[in-house]
């Protein structure tokens, strides 16, 4: 299973600092990430892709995170 997740950043470096302190928090999640983008046309905004290892740990993860300071929008996906 993967998590997509979008954060819609203010501050990118900002935002940056705070994710990559999250590190441990995530990797105790279950989540390893896979991929980051950030938005051509609004270098502010950031997707990720994450490999779940457990979800329920996972939306723990993402009820008690903030975005870091951004709205945040995540989808559990599956393989079709």
């Amino acid at each position: 299973m993967h998590l997509l997740a979008h954060f819609d950043t203010t501050d990118y470096a900002a935002w940056k600092q705070a994710f990559d302190r999250d590190a441990e928090d995530r990797a105790l999640a279950g989540l390893s990430m896979l991929q980051m983008w950030r938005a051509v046309d609004e270098p502010a905004n950031v997707t990720c892709l994450f490999e779940v290892a457990d979800r329920p740990r996972a939306q723990g993860w993402l009820n008690k995170e903030t975005g870091f300071g951004a709205a945040i929008t995540a989808h559990f996906l599956n393989t079709a």
